[in-house]
């Protein structure tokens, strides 16, 4: 038998009369529903296929009783977990074991707990189940994700849930406010309209083509969609094809953006909770809540996708301990999505205080450094349409594609060099460090100081010559790093100096000038 702990602490004697408490057994019927429906969903269409080729009883006959002993295996395995996982929450840390043939135990200190997350599918929902996932935010010895320091019960009654958050979130040095919950933020359902204006909205157009393609090969008929498309335009010519299309494309992927975006975000709150929590509930089909400690939270980050910059609108992250994202925009770090950019200002402002700052410029040489790199890309661009001229005869349709395709992304190479130009900016307000960078993806992050742990200072070849130089404020929240880039290689070392004394000044030498 062997054990596995994420931290090792001594036995208090008096830990060992609380009681270990069992899952929820209504996870079972969870997940029977769960298998039931995707075997369902991949049993159809392999049926489909194989009755394409011999007939339905066969198919059936071979589908049916795969599905079954799939379910069945799962099904077991599930009422195994269910029976020999065991947690409990003591004095000094929250403990959970599980396995059979090999025990395996987890053990959280409790000072250490920095985010408690809840969520729930409208299964889980239906039986009034929640999953708990509670995070240290730190990394365990080995490699991969397993590693992570995160304690997960599945399958937790809502009562018991709601239980477990507000227990292991509770520090016995913080008072609890006489007026309860504060609302920081409220969703709005007029907020839906920038979900288009998101990347997302030809992403889904892409996958919408991609399941056609897909749904047509599990039928045999692979190539019927371009039959299709090469009728219309013999019917009614190349160019109203490709309007009609890429406009009914677009409209798809509007839709779907809603939908998703709707289901994510429906209900939304920000609440600061007495005892000093921050709070986010969401969701409208699949429930979810954080909880974070605002000691642990070191700044926030106002997000500006481009288009819904173009709308006025951005949306809002946390910078906090123990809230690690793989990802840029992972909403597991999202406080407010896209909304007016008014909301988002006083949600911040909520958060961590006033956040008006005069930004700082970056010298003209930055400008100089991005045009440089659009106008390669544009030669490159140029080059690749010219090339497939030469070596194919194009129809006039896909010509003009090819043509359009590189014009329009000249153009936009040129315009955001400009306009990454115009965003960059650093300053300092109350205590907080402020960053301000990108065109596509704009930025602007207010770090606390007081969080900063380290300079990293980087100067290309190109940098260098163009007196300019990149600085990293590292950090143990977010994402480890956050950076004021292209800036002038003397003003950025006196802007390190003074936003964190004596951290750099000891590698400075000062000119006599």
């Amino acid at each position: 038998m062997s054990e596995e702990q994420f931290i090792t602490i001594d036995m208090d004697p008096t830990e060992t009369e609380t009681p270990w408490l069992r899952l929820h057994r209504d996870g079972l019927k969870v997940t029977t529903l769960l298998m039931a429906g995707a075997m369902a969903a991949a049993g159809v269409p392999a049926a489909i296929g194989i009755a394409s080729g011999t007939s339905w009883p066969v198919a059936l006959a071979f589908v049916v009783p795969g599905a079954a002993l799939i379910i069945g295996v799962v099904v077991v395995f599930e009422a195994i977990r269910l029976r020999t996982t065991r947690y409990r929450v003591t004095d000094s840390r929250v403990e959970m074991t599980s396995g059979i043939l090999f025990k395996r135990r987890r053990s959280l200190a409790r000072e250490r707990i920095r985010s408690v997350d809840l969520a729930a599918n409208p299964l889980e929902r239906m039986f009034g189940l929640t999953k708990v996932k509670v995070g240290t935010g730190e990394t365990g010895s080995g490699s991969g994700s397993a590693n992570e320091q995160t304690l997960a019960l599945d399958s937790v009654h809502k009562t018991e849930a709601d239980r477990l958050r507000a227990a292991l979130l509770r520090r016995g040095t913080v008072a609890a406010g006489p007026d309860g919950e504060q609302r920081l933020a409220t969703w709005e359902p007029g907020w839906l309209k920038y979900a288009p204006l998101s990347f997302l909205t030809p992403m889904l157009a892409g996958v919408a083509v991609g399941a056609v393609f897909q749904v047509a090969d599990w039928f045999g008929k692979g190539g019927l969609p371009v039959e299709i498309v090469s009728g219309l335009v013999r019917d009614h010519g190349p160019w109203p094809v490709l309007t009609i299309g890429l406009a009914a494309l677009l409209l798809f992927g509007a839709v779907a953006s809603l939908v998703l975006q709707g289901e994510a975000w429906w209900n939304h709150r920000l609440d600061r909770e007495p005892g000093g929590t921050l709070r986010v509930r969401r969701g409208l089909m699949v429930s979810r809540s954080l909880s974070l400690e605002e000691e642990r939270i070191r700044g926030v980050e106002i997000v500006e996708p481009l288009g819904v910059r173009t709308a006025g609108a951005g949306r809002l992250d946390v910078v906090a301990i123990g809230l690690k994202t793989d990802q840029e925009g992972s909403d597991l770090s999202t406080l407010v999505p896209a909304a007016p950019l008014e909301h988002i200002t006083a949600a911040a402002e909520a958060v961590i205080g006033p956040i008006a700052t005069d930004l700082t410029g970056h010298p003209r040489t930055a400008l100089t450094r991005r045009l440089r790199w659009a106008a390669a890309t544009v030669i490159v661009l140029v080059c690749a349409a010219v090339a497939v001229h030469l070596l194919w005869s194009l129809p006039a349709l896909l010509s003009a594609g090819v043509v359009l395709t590189a014009a329009s992304s000249s153009a936009f190479a040129v315009w955001t060099a400009f306009d990454s130009y115009r965003s960059l900016g650093h300053g300092g307000n109350r205590g907080y460090l402020v960053s301000r960078r990108g065109s596509t993806r704009r930025a602007t992050v207010h770090l606390d100081r007081s969080g900063i742990i380290g300079w990293r200072l980087t100067q290309s070849v190109f940098q260098k010559r163009m007196g300019l130089m990149t600085l990293d404020a590292t950090t143990a929240a977010g994402k480890g790093y956050y950076s004021v880039i292209d800036a002038d290689e003397h003003e950025i070392l006196d802007f390190a100096d003074d936003s964190v004394p004596e951290l750099l000044r000891p590698f400075l030498v000062k000119s006599p000038e």
